[in-house]
Formats: C-alpha cells, sequence, structure tokens
C-alpha cells in the first residue's frame, strides 16, 4: 500500500504524465495522481493514451470519474492491470460537464451511490479504492453531508477519504471560483477524524506550503496539496526530508530540472513536443536569480517547431546555480 502521508492532487490539464514525470525529480516519497478520467473514456477510448504512464512515476493512483458501479469496477480492473496503485472516486469535481454526467460533486447528495460504487470496485480489484470529496454542496450541512458519506463509504470498504475542505457549489459559481470563494473548514474536516479514528483521512485545500502540511498531520492522516505544488513545483524539494525524514534526490531545483533532460530527448523521439513536457516547469524557481529569463525562454522557445532539449539547457543556463535552493522553502 502507498504511503498517503503526502500527495499531489489530481488537477486537470496539469497532472499528465510528464508532470508526473518531473514531480518524481522533485519528491520520491509522493504519491501522484493522475487527472480524472471518466470511464466512458478509458472503456471506449484509447486506453494506452489515457492511462500510459512511465514506470519511474510510481506510486501513482488513478483518478475516475462516473457514478455507474459496473462501469467503475470494469475501468478498476483496467487500472490494475495498467500497474495504478489505487483507484479514486472523484465525489468533489464541480465543472457543469461533470454535473450533467452525474458525478464529480454531485454525488455528495448520493452517498448511498457513492457507496455503491466503492463496494463494486472493491469487489473487482485488489487495489486500495478511495473518495476524494468536499465537505458538502449548494445548501447542504456539511456536519451532516460529509458523515453521511463518509458512512456510506466506510460501510462500503474504502481505503481512504480525501476531504477538500470546502464546500462545492454547483450553481452560481464557475470550478474556477468554487476552488477559492467557499471558505475553508478545516475544522470540519478534522473532527471527521476524530469521530472515525479506523478511517483515514486525507486533507485537501489551500495547503500552500510543506510546512503547512506538517501542521495539519497533527490532525489528519495525510495531507494533498493542489495548485501549489504545480505552480510552484520547488516546494516539492521539501516534502521526502520534513516528512518522510529522507534526503530528496536532488539538491535543488537546478539539478532535479537537468535530470528531466534524457527523458524529454526520448519523448521527443516519440513525438512529444517540448512544450507539452516543460510547460509543467514555469515555476520552478523562486527568488532565483534569472528565473524570469528561464520562463521567458521556455515560453517562447520552446513552442517553436522541431525545438529540442537545448531549449531546456539553455533556460538553466540562465539561473543561478544555487545548492541551497532547498531554502527556499524556509522562505516561502
Amino acid at each position: 500500500m502507498s504511503d498517503r502521508r503526502f500527495s499531489v492532487a489530481p488537477m486537470m490539464e496539469w497532472t499528465d504524465r510528464h508532470c508526473r514525470f518531473f514531480h518524481r525529480l522533485l519528491t520520491r516519497r509522493t504519491l501522484l495522481y493522475t487527472e480524472m478520467v471518466t470511464t466512458g473514456a478509458i472503456i471506449h477510448g484509447n486506453r494506452e493514451r489515457l492511462l500510459g504512464f512511465d514506470p519511474e512515476e510510481q506510486p501513482v493512483a488513478l483518478q475516475l470519474g462516473g457514478s455507474d458501479p459496473a462501469a467503475l469496477a470494469q475501468c478498476a480492473r483496467i487500472a490494475a492491470d495498467f500497474g495504478y496503485v489505487e483507484v479514486n472516486l472523484n465525489v468533489g469535481c464541480p465543472s457543469d460537464r461533470v454535473q450533467e454526467g452525474r458525478f464529480g460533486a454531485c454525488l455528495m447528495a448520493e452517498p448511498a451511490l457513492v457507496g455503491d460504487c466503492v463496494a463494486a470496485m472493491k469487489a473487482a480489484v485488489a487495489l486500495p479504492v478511495t473518495v476524494k470529496c468536499r465537505i458538502g454542496i449548494d445548501e447542504q450541512d456539511p456536519e451532516v453531508a460529509l458523515e453521511a458519506l463518509a458512512r456510506a463509504v466506510k460501510t462500503a470498504g474504502v481505503d481512504a477519504l480525501v476531504v477538500h475542505a470546502r464546500k462545492a457549489w454547483l450553481s452560481g459559481l464557475s470550478p474556477r471560483e468554487n476552488r477559492d470563494i467557499p471558505p475553508l473548514d478545516y475544522g470540519r474536516v478534522y473532527r471527521l477524524k476524530a469521530a472515525h479514528p479506523s478511517l483515514p483521512v486525507i486533507i485537501n485545500g489551500g495547503v500552500a506550503s510543506v510546512e503547512a502540511a506538517q501542521k495539519h498531520l497533527a490532525h489528519v492522516d495525510g495531507v494533498m496539496m493542489g495548485r501549489a505544488a504545480y505552480q510552484e513545483p520547488w516546494r516539492l524539494l521539501a516534502v521526502d526530508p520534513l516528512l518522510f525524514g529522507a534526503d530528496a534526490l536532488h539538491a535543488s531545483a537546478k539539478s532535479a530540472a537537468g535530470a528531466l533532460l534524457p527523458y524529454i530527448e526520448r519523448e521527443l523521439a516519440r513525438g512529444t513536443r517540448l512544450h507539452s513536457i516543460v510547460r509543467h516547469l514555469h515555476g520552478l524557481f523562486h527568488a532565483v536569480p534569472g528565473a524570469r529569463a528561464f520562463r521567458r525562454h521556455l515560453a517562447t522557445q520552446a513552442v517553436k517547431p522541431g525545438a529540442g532539449a537545448s531549449v531546456l539547457s539553455e533556460a538553466l543556463g540562465m539561473v543561478l546555480d544555487r545548492p541551497a535552493d532547498l531554502a527556499q522553502t524556509a522562505a516561502a
């Protein structure tokens, strides 16, 4: 079983396989998640394109979007065949497309169905099955709604519950607004864990630093970081030393980015465009001389036809080689 003490959230259009490979160079111990993939896409689409990943990314969990127990069970079996270490059900995404498909956050209103989905997946595979949810939707009372969902999935044998500590407003707020406007209520997630000590509870939402994650771990079993991990990936260098007592794989952000070059060469040979990979590195340097030039060079040169790995090498040459890049975390 993977250690859920720290994970990077599934984020649409962000946590693709290139992003995950890069994040793995920053932290060995973090559990990484795919973007959400719908059951329909997996059953009817190009599975290798949707689900394929480099073994170096492990441990990787697959997040599924769906509400049909049989389809989710089928996709869980496919996930197991691909080698994922966990299957996660999305009960938190508030987008219109997700609502129309009767999955995501709207399932907060149907805890019994979510329990049926978990039970079906648990019966189909030996992999851990987890759920990612909100504390409630719309006019729901979070004390009641989250408890109902937790009881339903716990009865079904869920292996962990990941809770984004905000409500989702399905009407009136856009998906982007739903990530910021509803107030965070960490206390509600702490109370859930206290009420269900045997249920692994992972907190998500507004976690801006690894130091903040440390504080949450006094109350819950794990922490999931989203936008801060993607937009400021240098923060991930501190995860292994601070949360797992292990040395970081690379001593600096610049060293980690340099280690990505062989992967880029392999991917370019397969027909991948350079921009598809290095777009995930734009926030890598914080308060480091040359960071702006680094971003500008990637943004302007990586999109050009035939752009090669040398573009990243050139961009890295514009950044001060400071072994103490880990100190960025302390300054943030």
